[in-house]
Order: C-alpha cells, then structure tokens, then sequence
C-alpha cells in the first residue's frame, strides 16, 4: 500500500524535536518578534541570545505577531501542489491569532487543508506531530489522523515555572503592584494552559526550590497514578537547570522518559529568561 503524502504544518511557537527536524514533510512557518519598529522573524535572524540580551537590557518590551494570511496562502499554493493533503497545527487559538490567519490564507488560496487547534505551545503542538506521523506510517487517513489528534489535545497536561517576573511586567501582564510584591516576596507563579488554551495562573510558590519541587512532585505523581511514560522538559536559556530536574524526578520515577529542548525565541518574549516547563500527553 501506497501512503498518501501529507504536509505538515506548525508555527515556530512549537518545540522542533530532532524527528521534526530531520523529516523532510514537517514545515514551521515563523512568527515574528517586534522592538518598538524593529522587527525580526523567529528562528531566522534574531538568535536566543540576541533575544535574552536584548531583554535583559532592552528598554523596548518585546511583542510577537503571527505570520500574514498572505504568506500562508503562498505556502498553501506551493504544498497542495507536492502533497495529497496537508495538516496545520497550530499554537492555541486563544493565545495568538495564528490559527485564524492560517484559516484565512487557506481560504484565499482555496485549499482543503485539516486545521488543529492545539490548545497548547511548544512541546504540546510537537507532541501532535510526533503523534500523526506515527498514525500516519500505521496507514491512517488524513481525515482519520486529524480527528485522533483532536481528540489528543484533550489528553495535555504542563506546568510553567515562571523564571523571571520582569518580562511578564513589561509585556503588560503583570500590574506595577503586582511585580513588585512578586519581586520582594520572591514569590514564584506557576502557570498552567487550561482545557480551553488560555494561560492561566495555577499556584503561587514561595523560593524557587520549593517551586522545582513542585514541578517534580507533578512528574512523580502522573508516573505513579497515571502509568505515564515520556515527558518534554522545555526551558528559556536555562539547560542546566531543565537536566537537574530531570535527574531529580528520575530518583522517584526512573522509568520515565525525557525530551529537553528550549522554547522558541517567540515564546521567550512573553515567558522570559529562566522559565522551566513540564509538558506532557497521558
């Protein structure tokens, strides 16, 4: 049996895994980053360390906007002419309006394209990719894969340290009362997308050690009740630490396994330098 080709499509708000990386049929369409009238796309000419300095010393806040509907309906164009069918997986509709411009330039190039609202970021939309091209070497439709992966997208559970109040703060996310006492009380906010793809605030920790516990004690406590077997343990410059948690929730649950990556330049922007995220699909 022939397989149907199938494109797949993802914004550079996901985690690109060494197995999207390396396969030849997974294409990230970037968002860009803006510095007052600077703007930069990311992954192409803004390096993470360029980013981190840059807001480590900016005086500008950094924002992120989506690609244009335009330049999704060139890329349609030039897949549906290679590809069978094409699937888009896309950052949650409810934190960036990529979805709706990747609808938009569909329906300007007319294509049939299977659009997934990820309900996540980063790992969470690689954790769908991963997931499709294994249905998709077992024979599964297009159609069949999308709905499997739909149904997924309820199955994500994740847990984001927040590393540094300063970036929330100046992106407007935080009130002048609200970093403040953060700051002073080192308070350390955990931060959770819910079933509707929304950020919202889960817990307050007080020290960064008792919030890595926490983050551990999650890991833990799926891998015991819940049989889980593999976790994405995303990062904003901080590898060290993201390979010190995994040691550390390896002495309690040694046989789970672990993906560390670190978030895109597009998602350090809002979450800052230092955050650590637990992502993971039961």
């Amino acid at each position: 049996m022939t397989l149907k080709k199938i494109a797949w499509l993802v914004d550079s708000s996901a985690y690109i895994s060494n197995t999207l990386k390396d396969h030849s049929d997974v294409y990230v369409i970037p968002l860009n980053i803006h510095f007052g009238l600077e703007q930069f796309v990311d992954g192409v000419d803004l390096t993470p360390d360029q980013l981190y300095d840059r807001l480590r010393n900016g005086t500008e806040a950094a924002k992120t906007s989506q690609p244009s509907a335009g330049e999704f309906a060139m890329l349609y164009e030039k897949l549906s002419k290679e590809y069978d069918s094409i699937i888009a997986i896309h950052v949650s509709n409810s934190l960036s309006g990529t979805l709706s411009s990747s609808i938009s330039g569909a329906e300007i190039a007319q294509i049939q394209v299977e659009f997934i609202d990820s309900f996540s970021l980063s790992a969470g939309i690689t954790g769908l990719v991963e997931k499709g091209l294994q249905l998709q070497e077992a024979g599964q439709s297009y159609q069949e894969i999308a709905t499997e992966l739909r149904n997924m997208t309820s199955k994500f559970r994740n847990y984001i340290l927040i590393g540094n109040l300063t970036q929330l703060y100046k992106g407007g996310r935080l009130s002048s009362a609200q970093f403040y006492l953060g700051s002073l009380l080192k308070i350390k906010p955990i931060i959770q997308i819910n079933a509707e793809g929304e950020l919202k605030e889960l817990d307050k920790v007080r020290s960064h050690k008792k919030a890595i516990q926490y983050l551990i004690n999650k890991a833990v406590e799926a891998a015991e009740k819940d049989d889980l077997k593999h976790v994405y343990i995303m990062h904003a410059n901080a590898e060290q630490q993201a390979t010190d948690l995994k040691l550390a929730i390896l002495q309690q649950a040694p046989n789970l396994q672990f993906t560390i990556g670190e978030i895109s330049t597009s998602l350090a922007v809002h979450a800052g330098e230092d955050t650590i995220a637990l992502l993971w699909y039961l």
